[in-house]
Formats: C-alpha cells, structure tokens, sequence
C-alpha cells in the first residue's frame, strides 16, 4: 500500500474537484505538483493510517461474512438433499456480494474520515471544514471529530448507497479473469506445449487486465462515491442528495469527463495492487504445494530408516 498510496491520493484530489478543470493526465500532474510544493512527501501520504486500518477491518469483516454466507448456502444445500455442498461460481459470487455489502456498510466510517483527510485542502477548507496549517496534515482522529461535530452520526456513512453498488466491482474482476485465463490455458493447450499452461508473468497480466476492465466500468461510481463522502456544499449545484442527482450534475456541470476524473492514477493504482495479488498468490501456492510435498517425501524417508 506505501508503494501505491500517492496515486490514491492523486487520483481522490481529482475525483473530488468540481470545477472545470483539466482532467486526464495533465490534471492529475497539476495536482501532484502543487502537493508536492505545498505539503511535500508527507501530502502523498494524507490518511494512510485510516487507509491501513482500513484494509486490515475490510479483509476482516468481508471474509467472516463470506465464510459465514457459504456456509450458510452449503447448509441449505445439505438439508435440501442435494448431492453436493459445494458451491458453483454463482453461489460464490452471491456470498461474495453479500459480504461485499456487509464490509460496505460497516467500513463506510473509515472510508468517509481518509477520503476527508485526503482531500482536506481541495475541499474541505472550502466547505468549513478543519484548515490545517500550512505543512501540516490533518490526524484521523481530528478528521472523526470533525465528522461527528458538524455532521453526526449520519455524516459517517455518506456515500454509503455508490459503495453498495461499487460491490459488483470484484465480481466483475473476478469473471473477467476466469474467463480470460480459461481462454488462454485453451489457446496453450491447443498448441500442446510442453511447458506449464500458465506462466506467473501470465497471472500477473491476467491480473492487471481484469482490474483494468472493472475499475473501467464501475469509475462514475467511484468518483461520486468520493464526492458524497465529502461534506456537501451549501447550495444546490454543490450539493448530492442521490446518486442520480450527482450523475445529472456533474455530466450538466463538467461533461462526460467529470465522471472520470483521476482515471489515470486509479487505474495504475489498482492494476499494479491487482496484478502483484494475483501474482503473488500464485507464488504462495507454488511454494506452499512444494513445500507440502517436501515434507511428505521427508516423512516418508524417515519412516522407510525406521523399518
């Protein structure tokens, strides 16, 4: 996450501007230029502690709900006689979706204070939010409070309606590279090479393109998700009382190309942490069967010494 966090900082500056701005790649080197001279490294690095803890209480919570929903399904399956337990890949993605939503609902907090404390000096100054010294930032706990203070309870979970729908987001990551590897491992199988199916430079590009192809379609969602969890404006141009309310403004405001402002930074923010996940997890796998089997043969020869 250090590695990549300063696109994520880039790239939620320039979701979160509502101006006309330049967008593409040119805003975005605008903006990592003026954090640069104004905030300098640490800017790069505005709620990274939220974002970490973050991280750590959404693997948490979505994989105690997954668990719990396939078991749940495979329980019902088991009573209802079925000869198998197991689930097909609709029934996993359904427990995917379920715990997506349940992680969704209950990070949304720690999403809205770093998304906050990220974009303090772009937004939240303009909005009667903490203004933070020059040089300074801004602490995650000055950031909840803040929450608290002005908007209550209700102000940790803005935003929380786009992020039920950014859900869909693995499941298409996740379709698009199970069906791009079963196309490749055929290609390969049909040229009956004598080397492995799939080498790890191909999980690791297999990662990135199916990142690519779902961050690509779900970003409007992305962008208003982020401009929800800031405080809303005064005035009803600044304001987002839905999600449809904010995609008719900002495509009214700032065109087709507001909704994809910033693409260029998530994007290789989520491909290369996508790319080195798949990649790495792979490699965990290789080793981890190695070692099994090592071990095993180990036992083995131990056992044939003692006969």
């Amino acid at each position: 996450m250090a590695i990549t966090y300063p696109l994520i900082t880039v790239s939620t500056r320039n979701q979160v501007d509502k101006s006309r701005a330049a967008a593409g790649f040119f805003g975005q080197w605008q903006t990592a230029k003026e954090i640069w001279s104004t905030e300098g490294v640490g800017g790069f690095y505005s709620g990274i502690d939220s974002a970490i803890f973050g991280n750590a209480v959404t693997n948490g919570v979505y994989y105690f709900w997954y668990e719990g929903v396939k078991l749940g399904i495979a329980v019902s399956k088991e009573r209802a006689g079925l000869a198998s337990n197991t689930l097909s890949t609709p029934e996993a993605m359904l427990a995917g979706a379920l715990a997506g939503a349940a992680t969704a609902i209950i990070t949304n907090p720690i999403w809205v204070v770093m998304t906050r404390t990220i974009a303090r000096r772009s937004e939240m100054s303009k909005l009667g939010g903490t203004q933070p010294a020059s040089g300074t930032g801004l602490s995650t706990f000055s950031v909840a409070a803040d929450v608290f203070q002005k908007d209550g309870v209700a102000g940790f979970f803005t935003g929380l309606v786009p992020a039920l729908i950014l859900v869909i987001n693995p499941i298409i990551q996740y379709s698009a590279f199970e069906r791009m590897k079963q196309r490749l491992e055929s290609f390969r199988g049909a040229r009956q090479t004598s080397s492995p199916l799939l080498t790890d430079l191909d999980f690791f590009c297999l990662g990135a393109l199916s990142k690519l192809i779902a961050t690509g379609i779900t970003y409007p969602y992305i962008v208003i998700k982020s401009r929800m969890q800031l405080r809303q404006g005064p005035d009803d141009e600044t304001r987002y009382s839905s999600v449809w309310d904010a995609f008719s403004k900002i495509f009214r405001v700032e065109g087709l190309g507001g909704f994809y402002k910033g693409l260029e930074s998530k994007l290789l923010q989520s491909i290369m942490t996508a790319a080195l996940l798949f990649f790495s997890k792979e490699i965990i796998f290789r080793y981890t069967l190695n070692l099994i089997t090592f071990l095993r043969g180990l036992r083995a020869s131990r056992k044939v010494k003692m006969n």
